[in-house]
């Protein structure tokens, strides 16, 4: 299959969260997600309060939502801008820090933190550059941070199959949107090893949990 370099990868992510940012939210007011997303929720709340938070990926805000009121500081970033505008207009997002940012391109400059999020957006980082990505957020946490990544379960396959597998084993979907227009998407559903293995030299309390529609997999930094 053919095999999309990571600038198209962003490019294409990118066109695609920009044009479904209207509506993004409806995908979490699926009946059979309710209860699924009502636990995270409530992990959330708990395992972030008090805590300086990043948040990778924050889109529309749906998760940021949540975190805001409970952590003592935010910065949320995103690549896409018309999703941020959305994610500004949440209830109790009034102090949170957003920014235009590449999830791969963290500055040194944004601080430290003791914890670290990322909702439904580790499924569209490329096989190949996962090292990178959990690299460049490991670089922004203090020693002990607590770091919580949750997304898509296979179930999702059902409406969104896979179509296409390329050389580095990473698996797209083509999803079409209220426009008309169709996107491939790249979308892989790491497994419980795999997500062990990223963080194999840098972290302990390593926890994976398998929901209905979501899985959450959570670990303490430890650099040392």
């Amino acid at each position: 299959m053919p095999f999309l370099g990571s600038i198209e990868i962003d490019a294409e992510l990118k066109r695609y969260y920009e044009a479904r940012a209207p509506y993004y939210d409806a995908v979490y007011d699926k009946p059979e997600r309710r209860a699924d997303i009502a636990d995270l929720k409530a992990l959330l709340a708990t395992q972030l309060r008090g805590r300086a938070v990043i948040e990778l990926a924050c889109g529309t805000g749906f998760w940021t939502e949540v975190i805001a009121p409970v952590a003592s500081r935010v910065l949320a970033v995103d690549i896409a801008a018309e999703p941020l505008r959305f994610a500004k207009l949440r209830p109790h997002c009034d102090r949170v820090d957003f920014r235009e940012m590449n999830a791969f391109d963290l500055s040194a400059t944004l601080g430290q933190f003791d914890a670290a999020f990322s909702g439904l957006w580790l499924s569209h980082v490329p096989i190949e550059r996962r090292s990178a990505f959990i690299g460049g957020v490991h670089r922004l946490l203090r020693p002990g941070a607590i770091v919580i990544l949750i997304d898509n379960s296979e179930t999702q396959l059902k409406d969104f199959p896979i179509v296409e597998t390329d050389l580095a084993g990473n698996t797209y979907q083509r999803r079409p949107l209220r426009d008309g227009s169709i996107h491939r998407v790249l979308k892989n559903f790491p497994s419980e090893v795999e997500l062990n293995g990223m963080v194999e030299d840098c972290a302990i309390e390593k926890s994976y949990r398998a929901l209905d529609n979501f899985w959450l997999f959570q670990y303490v930094y430890d650099p040392a």
